[in-house]
């Protein structure tokens, strides 16, 4: 990771930006967290660890978690907007369930050109939204959501356990061992990023 500060605040053991900020409220109890800021950490906490589900939660975050629920804000109310998805969406989502591909080495990609995307009244950052919209077929060890924007394609990587962050960053990304972005420019390196992923998942 390269520095971009003169004072860096590094703990690659917390799951998320706002665990770290929430520690600072553990720390120091004469500091006031209000409703809103405790609902924003929350809202990072949440999905940075997948609700709680990613392997990055440890009893650190379960106890900052903690700390902020104990705040009076409408955690039902949260849940229910946290979720919402526009009709359009929606309709996108369908498609990548109909129109992913699961290898036999349990890789799955999905691949979404521009002109596809805008068809559904979209752009190409809304469709990023749908990375995880097949994670829990059965055998998936490793997908990439593929979406075209106007000169290039955005590649987002997820595995369950394969380390996928070194293969971001051989196409311009990086990201965590488990979750990670990258860009490519064509369809044919889109292809060269697959088969990658095919290997790590057959050698692992």
């Amino acid at each position: 990771m390269d520095s971009y500060g003169d004072l860096e605040w590094v703990n690659t053991e917390a799951s998320s930006t706002s665990e770290m900020i929430t520690s600072i409220y553990q720390r120091h109890p004469e500091l006031t967290l209000g409703e809103r800021a405790a609902r924003l950490l929350y809202a990072g906490i949440i999905g940075d660890t997948g609700r709680f589900l990613f392997s990055n939660v440890t009893p650190d975050t379960l106890k900052a978690a903690a700390l902020l629920i104990n705040k009076p804000f409408d955690r039902q109310l949260f849940f229910d907007t946290l979720y919402e998805r526009s009709l359009n969406l929606l309709r996108l989502n369908g498609y990548v369930l109909q129109h992913f591909t699961l290898t036999e080495n349990g890789v799955g990609y999905i691949k979404l050109p521009l002109d596809l995307i805008q068809s559904f009244h979209l752009e190409s950052s809304d469709a990023s939204q749908l990375v995880n919209s097949f994670s829990n077929v059965q055998h998936l060890k490793a997908w990439v959501l593929f979406s075209e924007e106007d000169e290039q394609i955005r590649a987002r990587l997820r595995s369950k356990g394969r380390v996928v962050n070194t293969i971001a960053e051989r196409y311009h990304g990086g990201g965590h061992p488990q979750a990670a972005g990258a860009t490519v420019y064509s369809w044919e390196e889109a292809d060269q990023l697959i088969q990658e992923l095919e290997t790590l998942c057959r050698e692992q």
